[in-house]
């Protein structure tokens, strides 16, 4: 006997709805339902052999129901936003499945089900519907059959029976006496499962019923006779339609076959990782149940023969993936263990150099591999593709070669489209790839028992480095064409993010130069200040105590001076961390102290001890790693030493500054981008009173404090600046009045009409606002203003403090990132314009919005000409960009 399968898909698509968490895409598209219909739908084919299937999906407007009875479903909300936008995919995705579609204008899914069940029976076909829908029980019968996969039921004949306490040839009878609350028909009032049970078994059907309404007592059949003119009515909505004209014969409800490649896709769009998984799985058998995979080849090079045939693959290939294996992390010492190519998917080659263990394979002399591999490294029109580039051009640097061609970087690439996502390769191959590639760690070990890579056998160090340079080739096929896709996200890619990476490069090479006599000097002043500041508080408590032990200052601040306790850590015990030791700053000494004392430390420790250590012996600077996929907005981060995190707010801090110096016969030249988010904010909220001030080159902060104290901008006193300041900079960070009146020390009610009298002279500044919140929403993500996506994933969290701080960083992230745009942008052009002058001026730092450079004396006054111009015309603003420009013998003095 054949099968028909049918699906009821709208009774799961809102029960999935309603049943899931709010699941989205990394787009922001909410899928909840989308994978509840699809999990359900996999499971049937999983359970169920069908000859013919569909799903079948209630059409969109009015049905004949409508027309009989105007209050049929009138309760009933609207669809919710969040569900319509799913049922485009969500069809998308059944019909690459290989499912049949129904959806019949001016009747129900319910009629479309029935008629087909009544037309299989006819055909003497076994009939299986699954739906979570009772309606749809009164179909059951020897021939049909209802499944439920939300919770496994299964109806036949007697189940409904055993469910309802009926048959299913009175489950009609039932449910008009009953009614459905959901479709808004009434039943017979006061009657319910109950009643209407007892009254089915003992008449049979409810045309009996009728025929004994008089008999009936009580309320109860007041009610039924009440009722016996609405019956036909009832019916006509109750009754399944099972007579409906269709495009299509049961024996045409073929399954199509399966759009594997299209699903993947749709999956990938749609986050659906389980779905993707089973799906690969899936297309990874063959007929008989065995795995499919594709074998790779990976060759170890030890033979000039093998070496000359590779070096004839690279040189006729358009892209080359390439990797090296060291002896060290830190790019300025690492040196080679081992080279690793491919040019083909799933083939691979390890070169290795450098393994040094006791019966390790004749390798290849290094001086011989470079001088047959120097040509095709260094040449600019050879394209070279990696994973982090960078590191692998500073390591062949340290052998004296500049790798040249760099044309893609995988690392790069996952940032532009995924910026909150892991870029690491092992994290990017599971996402993209659904490969579990093989760790550092399985093949070097772990802690104190950790192999270095010399020492890994050259069979494993080929499997495993091999690996690196294929899953790259492999991550970049599968990459590059998603931003190849978008002109404004290649934009970014090839415009601004590779090109920035060359100029990185260059400034870590060049490196900064330390005065450390100067640092040992500050080092000590620091101590001298902290065993002051030691001595102040040993006073204050009548003891000595440990001013970097947390247990120590809690006894002290809480036990012996019972200062009132702000805050409990997760242990319940008074916490003593920097909020809530500024707080008790406010009104008690020894909290102030204790802050003094953490910042001095922290610089000693940090910097004026830490930095002498981190120079470089072979050149006697300090170099400085700028990690560029890290920050979500597009900043560059900064390690070893992080130059972002110098307090300058403090005059120790600013000291710091003193001592990154210019060599004899330069100077430090500082180039900064005055109130740069502040310009962009003016730019995306295009608020003519912003732009105006902006255009006409007023002090900005005195211009607003012109605007919400309603004075003139020459009576504006230092207190008011500095009020608009923090206004000006709090809001565009998203700040709440809370925050404001805590930055200003001011009531909340205060910072309310301050932030009210703000809105209401800069509207285009709140309409921009309220704008960007309904979007990042809408899409999951903000952009800057070149087209940089800044993804959002808890813009629609259900936890409301994270989706508040998602509401903050959407309207702040677009003016971070295209800050972060422009000064990569900027960084670009300055070199570009030292390198075709051929001035001896070097970039060699960038420092949130100020680039550093190194410049000789005679290149001082054309460098402090041209820099600003150059730096303001590498974008096209509403508002002009304005550039401070500094020099002198140190960092500190070039501001």
């Amino acid at each position: 006997m054949k099968t028909l399968l049918l699906v009821d898909a709208s009774s799961y698509l809102y029960r999935a709805y309603h049943a899931l968490p709010d699941l989205r895409s990394h787009h922001n598209l909410p899928t909840g339902a989308i994978h509840g219909v699809l999990n359900m739908l996999r499971r049937l084919h999983k359970d169920y052999h069908a000859d013919y299937s569909a799903c079948v999906f209630d059409a969109k407007g009015k049905t004949f129901r409508d027309e009989i009875y105007p209050q049929y479903k009138a309760h009933r909300p609207s669809m919710p936003e969040d569900l319509i936008v799913q049922i485009e995919p969500l069809h998308t995705c059944i019909k690459a499945m290989g499912w049949p579609i129904l959806t019949i204008d001016g009747v129900e899914a319910d009629d479309v089900i029935g008629t087909l069940a009544k037309q299989a029976e006819a055909a003497e076909m076994r009939c299986i519907i699954s739906t979570g829908d009772k309606d749809i029980a009164q179909l059951v019968n020897a021939h049909i059959t209802l499944v439920n996969t939300m919770n496994n039921d299964v109806l036949d004949e007697q189940r409904v029976f055993n469910k309802f306490g009926v048959r299913p040839d009175q489950m009609l009878d039932y449910l008009m006496l009953v009614g459905d609350s959901t479709d808004n028909i009434p039943g017979v009032e006061k009657v319910g499962p109950k009643t209407a049970v007892k009254w089915l078994t003992q008449y049979g059907s409810l045309e009996n019923i009728i025929a004994h309404a008089d008999e009936i007592k009580g309320v109860v059949g007041e009610n039924l006779r009440k009722a016996l003119d609405w019956f036909d009515t009832a019916r006509k909505l109750v009754k399944i339609k099972c007579d409906v004209e269709l495009p299509v014969a049961v024996t045409e409800l073929t399954q199509n076959p399966q759009d594997t490649e299209r699903l993947v896709a749709l999956y990938e769009e749609l986050g659906m990782k389980t779905a993707l998984q089973e799906l690969r799985q899936q297309d990874g058998e063959n007929a008989n149940g065995q795995q499919k995979t594709t074998p790779v080849v990976y060759q170890t090079i030890l033979t000039e023969a093998a070496l000359s045939e590779w070096v004839d693959r690279l040189n006729n290939t358009d892209l080359v993936s390439i990797d090296t294996e060291t002896t060290s992390l830190n790019p300025m010492e690492a040196k080679l263990v081992g080279i690793s190519l491919s040019v083909e998917s799933h083939h691979a080659a390890y070169l290795p150099l450098m393994h040094d263990y006791l019966d390790a394979p004749q390798q290849l002399e290094m001086g011989y591999v470079f001088e047959r591999l120097r040509p095709w490294l260094e040449n600019m029109e050879k394209p070279k593709l990696g994973q982090n580039l960078k590191y692998d051009k500073h390591v062949f640097a340290n052998h004296g070669i500049r790798l040249g061609g760099i044309e893609h970087d995988t690392l790069l690439q996952s940032y532009v489209l995924e910026s909150h996502k892991p870029h690491n390769m092992d994290s990017m191959a599971q996402r993209h790839l659904d490969v579990k590639t093989v760790s550092y760690d399985d093949v070097t070990g772990k802690g104190a028992q950790r192999l270095a890579f010399s020492q890994v056998s050259v069979d494993t160090a080929t499997t495993y480095a091999a690996e690196d340079a294929d899953v790259t080739l492999r991550l970049h096929r599968y990459l590059y064409p998603k931003i190849q896709a978008d002109p404004r996200q290649d934009y970014i890619y090839r415009h601004i993010e590779i090109p920035a990476m060359a100029v990185l490069f260059e400034m870590e090479r060049q490196g900064v130069l330390l005065d450390q006599q100067l640092l040992r000097k500050q080092s000590e002043a620091l101590n001298e200040k902290m065993i002051l500041l030691e001595q102040q508080a040993y006073k204050i408590t009548g003891q000595p105590f440990n001013l970097n032990s947390p247990k120590q200052i809690q006894e002290i601040l809480f036990e012996q001076l019972k200062l009132p306790v702000i805050k409990k850590t997760p242990k319940g015990v008074p916490s003593t961390n920097e909020d809530v030791l500024q707080k008790l700053a406010l009104d008690y000494p020894l909290p102030k102290i204790l802050l003094d004392y953490r910042a001095l430390a922290k610089l000693k420790s940090t910097y004026t001890d830490k930095l002498p250590q981190m120079i470089n012996s072979k050149t006697g600077r300090v170099h400085t790693n700028y990690a560029q996929a890290v920050a979500v907005t597009g900043r560059l981060a900064s390690s070893d030493p992080n130059l972002q995190n110098i307090p300058v707010r403090t005059q120790e801090g600013r000291r710091i500054r003193e001592a990154f110096i210019a060599p004899p016969g330069s100077q430090i030249i500082s180039a900064d981008y005055s109130q740069i988010e502040l310009r962009i904010m003016a730019h995306l909220s295009k608020d003519r009173a912003l732009l105006d001030a902006f255009a006409a080159g007023e002090d900005i902060h005195r211009a607003t404090a012109s605007e919400i104290f309603a004075l003139p901008p020459d009576e504006i006193d230092p207190e008011q600046r500095r009020y608009a300041k923090v206004i000006n900079f709090g809001l565009i960070y998203g700040m709440s009045e809370y925050g404001l009146s805590a930055q200003l020390g001011i009531e909340r009610s205060a910072a309310r009409m301050y932030m009210d009298r703000y809105f209401s002279r800069y509207p285009g500044v709140a309409d921009y606002m309220q704008r960007t919140r309904e979007n990042a929403k809408s899409c999951g993500f903000v952009e800057t203003v070149l087209g940089r996506r800044l993804w959002l994933p808890d813009i629609g969290s259900s936890n409301g403090s994270r989706r508040q701080g998602a509401e903050r960083a959407a309207i702040n992230a677009p003016m971070q990132g295209t800050a972060a745009d422009i000064i990569k942008l900027a960084m670009i052009a300055v070199y570009q314009w030292l390198s075709q002058t051929k001035l001896q001026s070097r970039l060699i730092m960038q420092v949130h919005d100020e680039l550093v450079l190194e410049v000789p004396d005679n290149e001082v006054d054309i460098v402090r000409l041209e820099l600003p111009d150059r730096m303001c015309r590498v974008i096209d603003l509403d508002v002009p960009l304005l550039v401070e420009v500094g020099a002198g013998k140190n960092w500190e003095q070039a501001h």
